[in-house]
């Protein structure tokens, strides 16, 4: 065991977040901690990591044992580079560490490592405290929603460093698939209470409905005993008198058990208005922002119905089209034909048109207007459905959790009756629950839903055409499932690899594009092993050095060596970045 926590209580002014719940950790546990947003996930984490104290219980971290924490909003020093926060708590470790904390940033798109922080984007941030927690040696990790803001290529090379890390893992995410392959184990919040399951999430799904159908024949056969003790209890005092006190005791016990609670579950309904034949027509849409090509020649009529899902790396476009079909942007050039009854509603990726210093239920009455006067709901009942009670409907949008922004935000943007749904990475900060809820109510909306996501699951589930921004503003068009497209992406990658040759020296002239020779592809095979396998010889001589330091003449037989090799380090450093620079223009075809 690593580290337990035993009988943890937390609550928040008159809010009971946990009540008395136990986790323990084991070497090789990777758990997926869920609940509805503001069951206390992210506040379950903290006091785990140490770092906030439970009202009441204990946790217990095992001596020796290694913990790091990766919060969901990392604090900045903006003056440091790219590197010098990796390395700012752990800078004896720098001349070691540095070529697997380059090798991990470049991974999740980070190839400047002299960059300040302070000129970075939040996604960008996000994947620099996602390294400098993988760096930190350790044997605990805790991950407070790792996955947002990454691209679906960066979220599986972190699923597939997670499998191969021999630690324990603590990690809060609405990435369904992410937690299918990586956790081992599910810890459910629920009311207060934690719930185990030693499953990843499919299996988890399985286990829940037959403890919850467990609890409900329990609770049916205790109302079954309780009305026949009742029906005995009200015979009267001649009855009563000769019979066991046990019996009376027995039904007061079974009189004061409570039965389960039901696990709330948002039901996302809404106002809607009537979308006619002619939607949202793009025609010929170019954008250039910064002398970086976004969009190129685009064109696409949007039908009634549409289910359009839009995927790429960070930073390429997804959001720009977004704001151009919405209007909040112009094109350089071509033209964005919107239809009569168009009624856009815009799930935009910050919230910013939240104000912080506004109730909860006066940003809905402000958003809902005319939309309300439809009768079908009150404001008040439109937010219990989205599971604001009474006490949080009354509070500051500023003392709500950030996904409860999220979900609050989403209701005013339903409230507003659309019926041409924009959805910039929905699934950041909305609780699984949430999600499943919202999916159905996407599959069932009427009328056309465009997102921005790197949910591979809430793609598959909501969207049936996929755009993938390839890059230079190329767009690509796949009329399948998420799943499909990806599929077929592999195999248009697996053949496309297959059928390069390595090009004959004077084969060709300056418009030839760029390759690797044979030995160079050999040695980018190779070279990340080749410097793990040095950086392993330079920790051994280190080692050789502390005990020899008596023995004089060893010792500079050993300084030389590590001389030597810190020589061979160097150059193979060096190397490796060229491959990897060399190996980025290959992939972007350039000559």
């Amino acid at each position: 065991m690593l580290l337990s926590a035993e009988n943890i209580s937390k609550s928040y002014s008159e809010k009971s977040l946990l009540k008395d719940v136990s986790l323990y950790i084991d070497k090789g546990d990777k758990i997926g901690v869920i609940g509805v947003n503001g069951a206390g996930k992210s506040t379950f984490l903290r006091i785990l990591a140490q770092i906030e104290d439970p009202d009441r219980g204990t946790v217990t971290k095992y001596s020796g044992v290694r913990l790091e924490y990766l919060p969901q909003n990392p604090i900045w020093n903006e003056k440091l580079t790219v590197m010098e926060h990796i390395f700012s708590d752990i800078p004896e470790l720098k001349d070691i560490m540095e070529f697997e904390a380059r090798k991990i940033l470049t991974q999740l798109g980070i190839t400047d490592f002299d960059m300040l922080i302070g000129s970075l984007s939040g996604g960008r941030r996000k994947c620099i405290a996602i390294a400098a927690a993988l760096i930190h040696p350790c044997d605990i990790l805790i991950l407070d929603e790792p996955t947002n803001h990454l691209d679906v290529n960066m979220i599986q090379w972190l699923e597939e460093y997670l499998l191969k890390f021999a630690g324990a893992i603590v990690m809060v995410t609405h990435d369904r698939y992410f937690l299918d392959r990586v956790a081992n184990k599910i810890a459910e919040i629920d009311g207060g209470r934690l719930y185990n399951y030693p499953a990843n999430y499919t299996v988890y799904l399985e286990l829940k409905e037959q403890r919850e159908e467990r609890e409900l024949g329990t609770e049916r056969k205790r109302q079954s005993i309780l009305r026949k003790e009742l029906e005995w209890i009200r015979r009267g005092p001649r009855a009563r008198g000769t019979k066991s006190k046990d019996r009376i005791a027995r039904f007061e016990e079974l009189s004061e058990k409570s039965a389960p609670t039901e696990a709330l579950k948002p039901e996302l309904s809404s106002p809607s208005s009537r979308l006619g034949k002619k939607t949202i027509e793009l025609r010929d849409i170019s954008v250039n922002l910064g002398g970086k090509q976004l969009i190129s020649h685009f064109d696409h009529m949007f039908m009634r119905d549409a289910r359009v899902g839009i995927v790429g790396k960070s930073g390429i476009g997804k959001s720009t089209l977004l704001n151009i079909i919405s209007g909040r942007l112009k094109p350089d050039s071509g033209e964005v034909i919107v239809g009569d009854t168009v009624k856009i509603g815009y799930f935009s990726q910050n919230a910013q048109e939240l104000d912080l210093n506004c109730r909860v239920i006066d940003y809905i009455k402000d958003c809902s207007g005319a939309a309300a006067a439809d009768g079908t709901l009150r404001v008040s009942q439109m937010l219990e459905q989205y599971l604001f009670t009474p006490d949080l409907q009354r509070s500051m949008i500023s003392r709500i959790s950030g996904g409860e922004r999220r979900r609050l935000f989403l209701l005013g943007v339903m409230m507003q009756a659309p019926n041409f749904l924009l959805l910039d990475e929905p699934t950041n900060d909305l609780d699984i629950h949430t999600l499943a809820v919202l999916e159905e109510h996407l599959i069932n909306f009427k009328g056309a839903v465009i997102v921005v996501s790197h949910d591979r699951y809430f793609l598959d589930k909501v969207t049936d055409t996929v755009f993938d921004f390839s890059g230079n503003g190329d767009i690509k068009k796949y009329l399948g499932s998420y799943s499909e497209y990806r599929e077929s992406a592999n195999v248009v990658q697996t053949a496309d690899r297959s059928s390069r040759v390595p090009e004959r020296a004077g084969s060709g002239g300056n418009e030839k594009k760029l390759r690797f020779t044979f030995k160079e592809q050999r040695e980018f095979e190779n070279i990340d092993s080749d410097i793990a396998e040095l950086e392993k010889e330079a920790v051994v001589l280190d080692l050789q050095m502390e005990e020899s330091a008596s023995d004089y003449i060893r010792l500079q037989e050993l300084m030389s060596r590590k001389e030597e090799l810190d020589k061979k380090l160097e150059a193979k450093l060096e190397r490796w970045i060229y491959l990897n620079d060399l190996a980025e223009k290959i992939a972007r075809g350039e000559k």
